[in-house]
């Protein structure tokens, strides 16, 4: 036992300088070393092939476990190196001369070893090339002996899958350890020579891992998605450090898409982000209730939202009132255009006397242009139908007799009412599903009416992330394509970010609108994909043999991350147990209410074992360009 000994024991002085990283205590033995509790032996590489690729070292820095590689390198002057040399081609020329003399067979590796001798050596004497004293020592850590077996054994083999010869550094347990601190001390002394071709290949090194965001920037809210799966490096991103701030995730259905994005919703909420979900599915009803946000189920009994309210941030804006009877228009258009017969939609003649409806209505409510009455209650849309039947045109009562059954019919319930609910908080929330289906496009008209006012407010400036789930059910409406064509582009100048989640790549690459979106996202997040769609997305995000086979047969929760600065790694996504229970939507797991308490949900969202760490294998759910524009106008 080797007692640390820290300066200020037994003064009362607390420990400075190189004190503060001295060990309490060593345990030493003969094949490992145990530092606070942790054992540690060293492995030496003592042999190389005798050629190497560029990254011949990679496999060894990202060994998902705990291990610590040194590289000691020392450059030997150019005069020793020949001498070296040419003593060297001595030994090796004497014993092939005294083969020969013997009779023996010409040995290859010795014909092999001169010829590359003396190539060295020219290329030294030309000053093509230099020689270098290298020393490798790889450090593995673990919490019990019988682990620290295991995981030098995984070192070692994989050691030996690299051509490399390696020793354990018995009985110089401490002297290897001290060598791979970042103290730039080798006290093993084990080197051999490499040459500059050699070296070069290993240096710089590569790594499959992403940098780190910076925390100290200004406006940073990194999140960590998961792992790196074929490293032990954590998978952080900051869209916020991005050319824009928007995002699309894909992938086919049971890919992890929801999942990941509810892992991105909640952990920039710890980031003081401001979120809104539109959640056509109602999945994320557990985490709003968990976090205290604000949860709108459309179409729920109770729940109204009145499409003439005025945005309060927009009173400054003289021509208020007329933009909002303009997206009046658009919305009973849109509400009339969704019904089948030959009466649907909105005539030339239906459009003036539905203008005269809506701007009489306002009056009745005692709302004019002048901005001073813009504070009183607003008109519903059964006083535009009571508008419309009073008009002397026929045309105005017969709009009215159409609208009939959303202001006082079997569809009335979502505009009956002075909006219910205003959507504050943190987290708000905009579930679809208990709309019907006559209402799913007014109902989400409205809902992106509500988002872009709260986007666009100048007065409430702060980062927000819109997060649109099950993209494909919005792009199938023209006015929530347009909006999220509008938004991608604008977001960024309101300090907003857009996220889309969708089934398949084609639903936004098969439009010009989605494949806008696609141009102007920053960040692409791919998940496991159809072979169907595989060559466009190849194509689209000029992707590897590697990637594009990755992306076929990737597990649930396995990824392909995208950034707008051109960096991509694979990872997979983690939860905690916590977590994990707030966004599953695994139906094994809301059914039979599994607690992830004993960390059983835990274990099945990440490898069991570094191995499996490595090839990405676990158990359960593993878990062109456009020119950027600036526009801030309302959508609609």
């Amino acid at each position: 036992m080797l007692p640390g000994r820290r300066q200020g024991a037994g003064t009362g002085l607390p420990a400075q300088g190189p004190a503060l990283f001295t060990p309490p205590a060593l345990l030493v033995e003969s094949g490992q070393v145990e530092v606070s509790g942790i054992c540690a032996t060293t492995i030496v590489v003592v042999g190389y092939p005798r050629e190497v690729g560029p990254g011949w070292m990679e496999p060894l820095l990202a060994y998902p476990g705990r291990v610590d590689v040194a590289l000691h390198v020392d450059p030997t002057p150019p005069a020793v190196a020949a001498l070296r040399l040419r003593r060297q081609l001595g030994r090796l020329e004497s014993d092939r001369r005294a083969d020969a003399a013997a009779g023996r067979l010409v040995d290859p590796e010795l014909d092999a070893a001169a010829a590359d001798a003396g190539e060295l050596a020219r290329q030294v004497a030309r000053g093509e090339a230099r020689l270098f004293r290298v020393g490798l020592y790889l450090t593995v850590y673990a919490d019990t002996r019988d682990q620290l077996a295991e995981e030098a054994a995984r070192v070692t083999a994989l050691a030996h899958s690299l051509l490399l010869t390696v020793r354990r550094a018995r009985y110089r347990t401490v002297q290897g350890w001290v060598s791979t601190l970042p103290l730039g001390l080798d006290l093993l002394h084990i080197r051999r020579a490499f040459d500059t071709e050699a070296l070069a290949a290993g240096i710089p090194f590569t790594t499959p891992d992403l940098p780190l965001p910076d925390v100290d920037r200004p406006g940073a809210a990194p999140v960590v998605y998961g792992t790196n799966l074929y490293s032990a490096g954590i998978v952080s991103a900051d869209r916020w450090a991005q050319p824009n701030y928007n995002s699309v995730t894909t992938g086919a259905s049971g890919a992890g898409k929801s999942f990941l994005m509810k892992i991105d919703v909640l952990r920039s909420l710890y980031q003081g982000v401001h979120v809104t979900v539109i959640d056509p599915e109602d999945e994320y009803a557990r985490l709003a209730d968990a976090v205290g946000g604000t949860r709108l189920a459309l179409g729920a009994p109770g729940v109204h939202l009145n499409p003439l309210d005025l945005p309060a941030h927009s009173r400054q804006d003289p021509d208020l009132l007329t933009r909002r009877a303009l997206f009046c228009h658009t919305l009973i258009s849109t509400l009339l255009g969704d019904r089948t017969g030959p009466d649907s939609g909105l005539g030339a003649g239906d459009r003036a006397v539905l203008d005269a409806a809506i701007l009489t209505a306002y009056q009745q409510a005692g709302i004019t242009h002048d901005p001073s009455t813009w504070t009183r209650p607003a008109p519903l849309l059964a006083d535009v139908a009571a508008a419309l039947t009073g008009l002397e045109d026929p045309a105005g009562p017969a709009l009215a007799a159409r609208l009939a059954p959303f202001v006082s019919g079997s569809h009335a319930g979502l505009f009956a009412h002075p909006t219910s609910t205003q959507p504050t908080g943190h987290l708000v929330v905009y579930s679809l599903r208990a709309l019907p289906d006559e209402l799913k496009a007014v109902g989400t008209l409205l809902t992106l009416d509500a988002i872009w006012r709260g986007v666009a407010d100048p007065a409430k400036r702060r980062r927000r992330l819109v997060v649109v789930d099950e993209g494909w059910l919005l792009m199938s409406h023209p006015a929530g394509a347009r909006f999220l064509f509008r938004l991608a582009k604008a977001a960024r100048k309101h300090w907003a970010g857009l996220a889309i989640a969708t089934q398949d790549s084609a639903d936004l690459l098969g439009s010009e609108l989605g494949r806008a979106v696609v141009a102007n996202s920053a960040t692409q997040i791919l998940l496991r994909q159809d072979p169907s769609v595989i060559d466009e997305l190849r194509r689209v995000y000029k992707l590897t043999d590697g990637e594009a086979t990755q992306l076929l047969t990737a597990g649930p929760g396995d990824a392909l991350l995208l950034t707008g600065t051109g960096q991509r790694t694979a990872l997979h996504v983690l939860a905690s147990p916590a977590e994990y229970d707030l966004i599953t939507t695994d139906p094994v797991d809301t059914t039979t209410g599994i607690d992830s308490g004993d960390g059983d949900l835990l274990d099945a969202a990440r490898p069991q074992t570094p191995a499996q760490a490595e090839t990405g294998v676990g158990r359960g759910p593993r878990r062109p360009a456009a020119r950027p524009v600036d526009d801030d106008t309302d959508p609609f």
